[in-house]
């Protein structure tokens, strides 16, 4: 990745550089022409993986107000740049150029903590130079032309370029790890096709485009298993290993196809732990923040209970029952780790410094596991189908009873309850999850752990100004006590709950709350440039504000970008059963953004696509041969 200001300069300043694999390569990379910097006219991405800055240069000639040169410098995210330099005037022109960098080779980690330390000293090395660092870590700069001269001591490298009238010429500088990169195809192409939205609010489109491309650009290969293309987490902060996310987004993108989460799933299945033990079908993962009231959460039981649940719903989008077969063991050893950690008590608790905390929302995980999960196993004529649904009804009634807190106002879900049996009776985003319930086959949505009373005052809370900011869901009701707008899980907007929420309310017809947080989500979108980040600030909207970036957010992000082909299916509603050969359409029938199209879908491998119009009633226009319309 690539990150610079707008003036497209690297000065080495907070987190500018580029990096690969973690590290910066490149902290500085300062153009000057004429010994000084060009004059910015427009920085601006031109695609997820590539930005492009605009400049003019005042030379010594100049008589008038315009300048006689241009620059333009294209920089791509692996580190290629190309400088090119345009001649305005009727004269020929020598441009004297000078490229100043730098590195640290200092880890993403120790860049985010201030702890970069000073920049290396640099050596002559081919048409470039190069730095090593005491631990073997080593970047190299080429330039195509070669310099006229290469100043190790000081990182310059300079160039004179004559340009005829109106002539151009460029520099294409690389920077790579001490060996030549080799390119890596980025289209995403199979695993994400192209996906259109048009209607009556021209948003919807944009929306798409953009998502779709900042999600190719975060699509990566397991190394020893490279057909498998799973999505990092997100840019800039969490581009390793993060299989809950990973799956999550897999999930939101089955309606482009089932390719992305048959890889994604064949990644994590590799990272779930095999053998006897209670450990066994556990899939590894780090803890996370869970907010002021909650310690860290497990994502990798997360990532444990969302696996049999992806594998059900893809096997409903078209799944090929060879990548079913492959992966069902997986999926069956996942459940027989949800069966030894809820134990006696039917509840999954938390493991390390919360250990006996049961949050609300990895019961929700849990319970449509075990939904879901028994439906896959009926399905592909496995034992064990209705004793995971005795399992999921005992889970609903324990629920009920120890989660459900009265109060003058309705009552609302705890948070969690504590290792002694005490609820949290605190309300945040993560109770939307409580609304997704997941799909089963011929088009029907699971049971969720909450009754009618109880979903329909979960869907008034959510929609209530404590926790609609007016740009989306927040992560923690602002009427609670340690509520803080830019709190990760305290207050924020987090886009994928915002999402699942929308969806979940419009599955259970309460689509005046599902409406208000879409028509909120996207009018943030739009703010952001379509490119929705991980989270941004919850304050309250106001009369002409706008949503305030969270400084720690990842952007891209995936679950955000996916957050946006679930919101968008959820409003055709869409519920395909690819082996009984039918589709359900549930559109949102208050249609909140008018008549809407979406095509370059996929529904049993073939394409799909789907019209709503303003009075909420949908029509497919196209479908795979024999897919029969479904109630």
């Amino acid at each position: 990745m690539a990150l610079s200001a707008e003036d497209g300069q690297l000065v080495g300043r907070g987190l500018e550089g580029v990096y690969q694999s973690g590290r910066r390569l490149l902290s500085r990379s300062r153009l000057r022409v004429f010994d000084q910097e060009p004059l910015v006219l427009q920085g601006r991405m031109a695609a997820s993986d590539r930005a492009r800055f605009l400049g003019a240069v005042r030379t010594p000639a100049d008589l008038g107000p315009d300048p006689g040169a241009t620059v333009e410098r294209t920089r791509d995210a692996d580190g290629t740049e190309r400088i090119t330099f345009g001649n305005a005037t009727g004269r020929p022109l020598r441009l004297p150029v000078e490229l100043a960098l730098g590195t640290d080779l200092a880890a993403l980690g120790a860049v985010a903590a201030g702890r970069a330390g000073p920049e290396l000293r640099a050596s002559v090395h081919g048409t470039g130079l190069r730095w090593s660092a005491p631990d073997g870590a080593q970047a190299v700069v080429t330039a195509d032309p070669p310099p006229k001269d290469a100043l190790a001591s000081a990182g310059v490298l300079r160039w004179e370029l004559l340009l005829g009238p109106g002539a151009r010429r460029t520099i294409e500088v690389g920077v790579h790890a001490g060996r030549a990169a080799r390119p890596v195809a980025r289209s995403g192409g199979q695993c994400l096709p192209e996906g259109l939205a048009e209607g009556d609010d021209p948003r919807v489109e944009p929306l798409l485009r953009t998502s779709l491309d900042d999600l190719r650009a975060l699509l990566v290969r397991d190394p020893a298993h490279p057909a498998d293309v799973h999505l990092a987490a997100g840019v800039p902060w969490r581009c390793g290993a993060a299989p809950a996310e990973a799956l999550w987004a897999a999930r939101m993108l089955l309606p482009l196809g089932t390719q992305l989460a048959a890889g994604t799933l064949r990644s994590v299945a590799r990272a779930a732990r095999t053998g006897a033990g209670a450990s066994e079908g556990r899939v590894a993962g780090p803890l996370r923040d869970a907010g002021p009231y909650l310690p860290p959460v497990c994502t990798g039981i997360e990532a444990t209970l969302a696996f049999p649940a992806v594998l059900a719903e893809a096997r409903l989008w078209g799944l090929p029952e060879q990548e079913l077969a492959e992966l069902l063991p997986t999926a069956e050893r996942c459940l027989r780790w949800l069966r030894g950690a809820a134990g006696e008590s039917g509840l999954v608790a938390e493991p390390g410094p919360g250990a006996g905390v049961s949050r609300a929302e990895t019961q929700a995980h849990a319970h449509r596991a075990a939904l879901l999960g028994a439906d896959l196993l009926e399905a592909c004529n496995r034992p064990g189908a209705e004793e995971w649904r005795d399992w999921a009804r005992a889970l609903r009634l324990r629920f009920g009873a120890d989660f459900w807190c009265d109060d003058p106002a309705g009552g609302r879900p705890a948070a969690a309850l504590t290792a002694e049996g005490r609820p949290v009776p605190v309300l945040g985003g993560g109770a939307a999850h409580l609304l997704d319930t997941g799909m089963l086959g011929v088009g029907r949505t699971a049971e969720g752990l909450l009754d009618k009373v109880q979903t329909e005052q979960l869907a008034r809370l959510l929609g209530s100004p404590s926790c609609d900011s007016g740009w989306g869901l927040r992560g923690l009701a602002a009427k609670e006590a340690a509520y803080n707008p830019f709190g990760h899980r305290a207050g924020a907007v987090r886009v994928h709950e915002t999402a699942v929420a929308v969806a979940g309310l419009a599955a259970a017809g309460y689509e005046r709350e599902a409406a208000g947080l879409l028509r909120g989500l996207l009018d943030a979108a739009e703010a952001f440039a379509y490119r929705l980040p991980e989270m941004y600030a919850g304050e309250q909207r106001t009369a002409g504000g706008a949503p305030v970036p969270h400084p720690a957010a990842c952007r891209p992000a995936a679950v955000s970008a996916a957050a946006a082909v679930h919101v968008l299916v959820a409003l055709a509603g869409i519920r395909p059963d690819a082996p009984a050969r039918t589709v359900a359409l549930q559109p949102v029938r208050c249609a909140p953004l008018g008549a809407i199209r979406l095509a370059g879908l996929r529904v049993a491998g073939e394409p799909f696509a789907v019209r709503v119009s303003r009075l909420g009633l949908g029509m497919v226009e196209e479908a795979a041969p024999g897919l029969q319309l479904g109630v």
